[in-house]
């Protein structure tokens, strides 16, 4: 695996890895992960620890809004990636105590074949997460844990109580200009508000430094 950059968000814990590809005449190979290199190159010391043991992939439609979900027992830290189409990725901040708690941001992450690098980014316990599609899109995630039920639960991504002020303008405003044509499961619209989340005894599972 051909590890370029790691690099963190506003947020520290939220991570972007880039990696290269390697392109000829007749297209590109690349090695998305490697378990070696996640262990053991210099810039990828927060990986120490994290094993893999789920993959997931998804399909989804023009316009569709998932999310933003999140998992205890067991925790559920997800690295995803686009590999088709254009996905805008969207966390949000529910570790109680934090100085960015109830705080939303978003990543661009399109595909392109003629690029020369791919990009995961890295989504610990602690944080909401979902996902916006500008086209149909295709993407993977490794997962930290295994799917729990019951041990689940969804911030709307409709709840007037988040705080999407330290978001890029520019990809904010593509989400308000479709909110008309977003495709949100009834779940997914119907989730908890910030506020309903944080008096729920469940919201202890997540606690800043305790993670």
């Amino acid at each position: 695996m051909k590890i370029l950059s790691v690099s963190s968000l506003a947020i520290q814990d939220i991570k972007i890895i880039r990696f290269g590809r390697f392109s000829d005449i007749r297209g590109y190979f690349t090695e998305p992960y490697r378990k070696s290199d996640f262990e053991n190159h210099p810039d990828m010391s927060f990986m120490k620890g994290v094993s893999f043991v789920q993959q997931n992939e998804s399909f989804s439609k023009k316009y569709v809004f998932r999310g933003l979900h999140f998992q205890w027992n067991p925790y559920m830290g997800k690295l995803v990636r686009t590999i088709q189409g254009h996905m805008i990725d969207i966390f949000c901040d529910i570790r109680k105590g934090s100085p960015t708690y109830g705080n939303v941001m978003m990543y661009d992450m399109p595909i392109s074949s003629v690029n020369e690098f791919s990009e995961w980014i890295w989504i610990p316990p602690g944080f909401a997460h979902g996902n916006l599609f500008l086209k149909e899109s295709t993407i993977e995630y490794l997962c930290s844990g295994e799917y729990s039920q019951g041990c689940e639960a969804g911030i709307s991504p409709l709840a007037t109580d988040l705080d999407w002020s330290n978001c890029d303008k520019q990809l904010l405003g593509y989400l308000s200009s479709l909110s008309d044509q977003l495709i949100i499961s009834d779940k997914d619209r119907l989730g908890l508000s910030l506020d309903y989340w944080s008096h729920d005894s469940r919201s202890a599972n997540f606690i800043y430094g305790q993670l």
